[in-house]
């Protein structure tokens, strides 16, 4: 069956069916992609400069993933968690050998990979007997997901009572704030969960000293230390890892968006210490299938043969340089590390995100100041001049 709708009849239908959660899109409509760029229906050409929301790190439709989950399609998608799967256990493999972790637990999403590792936490504690450590510090403007604790909605009491209170207790301290963090920990405290880059509120890096303080905080009172990277890993910063830059390792870290090059996966990875779970205590029918594991070892493999780390890097400083260079007043600030980007203006956001939609140009936004820029990391040095060359026109 092949799809062919216009655009007016997607909207339409859109309107009527679906749960109106993310307001007023774009009025565009995809039907194909590759490398950087996104094809409408109507045939015009869009430069993607949002990857997805930090998804599309390879671009789009790369050959070697294609490949991958062609060749997976076309033996089993799932089989359930009840049988072992061979990719399943490379890619644990791959991110312990990458990263500080020692175990992995696979799941669906980013919210769920969070949940996951609040879980874990929660449990750590409660096995040691120590189950009213149950507050968890975060950091304000730090995004986290947007599930609610379903093990609350789930009604049998063996899986409730490990983690109760139901909905765990969360701190919310400013960020690089240190005395406010070193004042908020208490004996309930069970973990201190942090983005090392904020990406949702505007592209904001939390400081080396405040996560040194952080990472000590931690040992000394013996809570455990979380890092959502499901933004910042894999590459996004110019490391693998963005807790890299600050050579200050997590006990529990979590990833997902690039991971699975589109498709969705999320990674709960951990230190052996605190790998509380045993059989029955989490779970996921979905989570680490044969689909999503075969397309991240491919997204892995693309990683290394293409070298995009570097590129993320080299490209991310290239990019921060040419906005540095424009001769304009309307750029107030730039921030961010790799090809996370994030860009105050003095003029309305909004409309110029409008403006460069006009031009072929898929960017984001936040609040009514901050252009943010999330690029696949295969994009060029000619890709961004051209960009830079549209972003001026629209800001002059």
């Amino acid at each position: 069956m092949v799809i062919i709708m216009k655009l007016e009849s997607i909207i339409e239908m859109d309107k009527k069916y679906y749960m109106n959660t993310f307001g007023e899109r774009n009025p565009v409509s995809f039907e194909r992609g590759e490398g950087l760029y996104l094809y409408a229906n109507d045939g015009k050409k869009y430069a993607d400069l949002m990857g997805g929301i930090a998804v599309n790190a390879l671009g789009h439709a790369h050959p070697a993933v294609l490949a991958a989950i062609h060749d997976q399609v076309d033996k089993v998608l799932h089989t359930s968690n009840l049988y072992y799967n061979a990719s399943q256990a490379l890619l644990a493999k791959r991110l312990v050998k990458l990263s500080c972790a020692d175990k992995v637990f696979f799941a669906n999403s980013g919210a769920e990979a969070n949940e996951g590792a609040i879980k874990l936490a929660r449990m750590y504690f409660y096995k040691k007997g120590e189950g009213h450590k149950n507050e968890i510090i975060t950091a304000k403007n730090s995004f986290h997901g947007r599930t609610l604790a379903t093990v609350a909605a789930t009604g049998q009491e063996k899986y409730q009572q490990p983690y109760r209170p139901l909905t765990p207790t969360f701190i919310h301290v400013e960020p690089n704030d240190i005395q406010q963090l070193a004042d908020a920990v208490t004996e309930n405290t069970c973990a201190i969960m942090l983005e090392v880059v904020q990406g949702e509120s505007g592209v904001h890096p939390l400081t080396h000293e405040y996560l040194k303080t952080a990472r000590r905080i931690c040992d000394e009172k013996g809570i455990l230390l979380i890092y959502d990277e499901i933004q910042t890993g894999m590459g996004r910063t110019g490391v693998m890892f963005g807790y890299e830059h600050f050579c200050i390792e997590p006990d529990i870290f979590t990833l997902a968006k690039a991971l699975g090059g589109g498709v969705p996966i999320g990674a709960v990875c951990a230190r052996e210490f605190c790998c509380a779970f045993e059989p029955g205590d989490h779970g996921s029918t979905f989570g680490g299938n044969h689909l999503a594991c075969r397309a991240a070892l491919a997204v892995l493999d693309v990683f290394e043969s293409e070298d995009l780390i570097e590129n993320s890097r080299a490209m991310g400083q290239y990019f921060v340089n040419k906005i540095d260079d424009l001769k304009t007043g309307k750029i107030v600030q730039i921030r961010g590390r790799g090809l996370m980007i994030g860009i105050d203006l003095a003029v309305d956001v909004k409309e110029v995100v409008k403006k460069l939609f006009e031009k072929g140009w898929l960017c984001g936004s936040v609040g009514s100041a901050t252009l943010r820029l999330l690029p696949p990391l295969i994009i060029t040095k000619q890709e961004i001049d051209a960009f830079i060359s549209a972003l001026e026109e629209v800001l002059s």
